[in-house]
């Protein structure tokens, strides 16, 4: 049966200086790096073979990918990068100091803005340091100016039915090394996690979700590698 590896990608600059980072291209820090490549040793410690790995176009979550691959002894492993995979659009938070945003808004108004499923920042005013429209790794995709937890679902979601899916079925082990929401939302897919519940689910940075799958992709056993780090697993069945 096949197995699905996610990968949150390693600590950013922008992780550490407590920012909105959304779709913003930031590097790893060191410990980033360092929470990448414990990742991969865990894959090798655990004896995964990888079959494919995708990611997304943000140079955080590509690193990662390779970081874990090189140290799970795996850099051969053909990588597949989409934008459909990156970070959930933080629409006009999009750079803001997440404590000085909660001061001007109001922490209650932030941690809806960050925590509810189906609740979205303000939209992204086009031509401002943050506009992507003129970045060439989207040319011709229909871009969000915001989005919510399930608006990053919807367009996951066909993704992984076009690209990961059929790979998984055909009995492949997939590393899939993306972002904190673009991940829950194949977590919430996987294991069928009700809107109220998704937005409590923590995927831990450089810590690898083993998902053991059945002929139908559903879920039969779970686990992190890195127990010290675990967080709560959804229900399985």
């Amino acid at each position: 049966m096949p197995v699905l590896v996610l990968l949150r990608h390693g600590q950013s600059q922008w992780n550490l200086e407590n920012r909105f980072t959304g779709w913003v291209d930031v590097d790893l820090t060191a410990e980033g790096e360092a929470q990448a490549r414990k990742g991969g040793e865990l894959i090798k410690a655990a004896g995964l073979d990888i079959d494919e790995a995708f990611t997304s176009v943000q140079t955080r979550a590509i690193r990662t990918c390779n970081l874990a691959l090189d140290a799970a002894a795996q850099s051969f492993v053909p990588v597949t990068k989409d934008w459909r995979l990156n970070e959930r659009h933080y629409g006009g938070l999009t750079g803001l100091n997440k404590a000085e945003t909660a001061e001007k808004h109001g922490e209650e108004q932030v941690i809806i803005w960050r925590r509810s499923y189906d609740v979205p920042p303000p939209e992204l005013a086009p031509g401002g340091e943050y506009d992507f429209a003129s970045d060439r790794r989207y040319k011709g995709a229909s871009l969000p100016s915001t989005e919510s937890l399930a608006t990053t679902l919807v367009r996951v979601l066909p993704y992984w039915e076009e690209a990961i899916a059929p790979k998984l079925k055909s009995g492949e082990n997939i590393l899939v090394a993306a972002h904190g929401n673009s991940l829950r939302a194949i977590v919430k897919h996987l294991f069928a996690v009700p809107d109220d519940q998704i937005v409590k689910v923590e995927i831990p940075t450089g810590n690898p979700l083993v998902i053991e799958l059945d002929a139908d992709l559903k879920p039969t056993g779970a686990r992190y590698l890195d127990e010290a780090r675990a967080e709560k697993l959804p229900a399985i069945g």
